[in-house]
């Protein structure tokens, strides 16, 4: 390749003095655009080690700024006046869900009323929505239960999906009261599959128009969210009422705009849930020795509350409780390392110069898009050994949780940023957390559970930088009730 093309290919070359190197790329507006879709991780890993920790990628016209440094992460992270978050997520949440922007004016206040309500999201709230959650959940299980008279043989992400949609919805939206309430909530499941599939296009800015009957499914699910619907609901939670009544408040919102905020909430609850479920379940059941210490560790929590489990004994766990399971946080956490892929974005508000530690400035221009890439952060071997392999004890040190880790021996403030960072942190991330271990508890309390095939799942990158990794194939296991004669064995743990 002649010298010209080669430098072209690559345009490897500062904007300004101050301004980070940046690739551009040899293809007009796309840039970089199909290579970092293709495998974002390794590509950033090679620009790392050509440029440094900091450089600048031409991705779909836009100019996006990578910090490396996990270091350097909290000096993104406290600019949020001059980097900001929320105008870039309504856009493109507004247009992904079909609901008007709210930085247009028309709705003044709501966005941080809509913020506020996060509130019963944690503390006692928290505990409440988490005790229905825990019943729904056993209600569903139970039900499982019954049918299970002998090995039962499903598909694993089907499974969770059908668990986890219904146990959430339920939870959130209520229960559908007529006869075939499961049968409504499974076509409407059905439905968000559909969706969430083309979900990785709209965020890439991709005309609804061109993803076939997307855009008709989204406008079906949107109406199950209509008040007429959604009044005939029973017992859903405090967090959806109070959305309810600040839509109510704006006279500009028409019936269709709040039935999509409304869906929007949806895929916000269960659209990362879901996959992380099942990346959860599918390492436990691929390491007998995490499966055993997880196992020992609800059986040896069941035993000492006094609590029986079996489809007519019903479990409950305090927070505290749920909280001690070192052992299940650990495994949890693991699997979230290994399959989460977010990108966290800030917008820069104006020119302005980005101090670092070290001394070192970043020139950002106006509308210049900072970007962390936790991923790399995950599989860092000087942070995580044997970053590839998966160990459900990493996070566990001397019989408690392990919350410190090092880089180049200093001690990192963020080693695990599974949901966000920030402005940008998820703020249903406890209920999340608090669902994923309930389900899992119920599942092993109940069920002898094992792998049907021994094919090894991959993770599929169309989603990343959007979250949780879905797995590339589903994959069959089994299971059946657990015999209730035996008694838990006691374990130190």
């Amino acid at each position: 390749m002649p010298k010209l093309i080669h430098d072209h290919f690559f345009s490897v070359f500062n904007r300004k003095s101050g301004e980070p190197p940046l690739i551009n790329g040899w293809i007009p507006y796309l840039g970089k655009a199909l290579i970092f879709r293709k495998d974002a991780f390794k590509f950033l890993l090679d620009q790392q080690k050509k440029l440094g920790d900091i450089f600048t990628v031409h991705i779909a016209g836009r100019y996006i700024t990578f910090i490396m440094d996990p270091f350097q992460y909290v000096y993104v992270i406290r600019n949020s006046k001059q980097l900001e978050f929320h105008e870039f997520a309504d856009k493109m949440a507004s247009k992904t869900f079909d609901y008007p922007a709210l930085s247009k004016g028309k709705f003044p206040d709501l966005k941080e009323n809509l913020h506020r309500i996060y509130q019963y999201l944690q503390g006692k709230p928290l505990d409440i929505i988490s005790d229905h959650m825990m019943k729904n959940l056993q209600d569903i299980f139970e039900w499982k239960c019954s049918q299970a008279t002998d090995w039962e043989t499903e598909k694993m992400y089907k499974f969770c999906c059908s668990v986890m949609f219904e146990a959430s919805f339920v939870t959130l939206y209520g229960r559908v009261p007529a006869a075939d309430g499961h049968k409504v909530i499974s076509e409407i499941r059905d439905k968000f599959i559909k969706f969430d599939a083309s979900f990785p296009y709209l965020a890439a800015n991709i005309p609804i128009e061109l993803l076939g009957a997307t855009k008709k499914v989204r406008k079906e699910l949107i109406h199950h969210f209509l008040l007429q619907n959604m009044t005939k609901w029973l017992g859903g939670s405090k967090v959806v009422q109070a959305r309810q009544d600040i839509f109510e408040k704006y006279e500009l919102l028409g019936d269709y705009d709040k039935a999509a905020h409304h869906f929007a909430f949806l895929w916000a609850s269960v659209g990362n849930t879901i996959p992380a479920t099942f990346w959860a379940m599918y390492y436990l059941l691929r390491h007998p020795e995490a499966l055993a210490a997880v196992r020992d560790e609800i059986d040896h929590l069941l035993q000492s509350t006094g609590q029986k489990r079996g489809p007519t004994y019903n479990i409950h766990l305090t927070r505290e409780q749920l909280d001690n399971l070192v052992y299940l946080e650990s495994a949890l956490n693991e699997s979230l390392r290994m399959c989460s892929s977010s990108m966290n974005i800030r917008i820069s508000q104006e020119d302005f110069v980005l101090k670092l530690e070290g001394n070192q400035e970043v020139g950002l221009r106006k509308g210049d898009w900072i970007a962390l890439y936790p991923q790399i952060l995950h599989m860092d071997p000087e942070v995580y050994e044997d970053p590839k392999e998966y160990k459900f004890d990493r996070y566990i040190e001397n019989g408690k949780k392990k919350t410190t880790f090092y880089k180049a021996g200093r001690k990192l403030k963020y080693f695990l940023m599974p949901f966000g960072s920030g402005i940008s942190m998820c703020p249903g991330r406890f209920l999340a957390m608090n669902e994923m271990k309930m389900f899992l508890f119920l599942l092993l309390a109940h069920f002898d559970v094992e792998l049907v095939e021994n094919k090894a799942v991959r993770l599929d990158n169309s989603r990343m930088g959007l979250g949780i990794l879905l797995p590339d194939v589903d994959i069959d296991f089994r299971y059946k009730l657990r015999s209730l004669r035996k008694n838990a064995r006691q374990v130190q743990l």
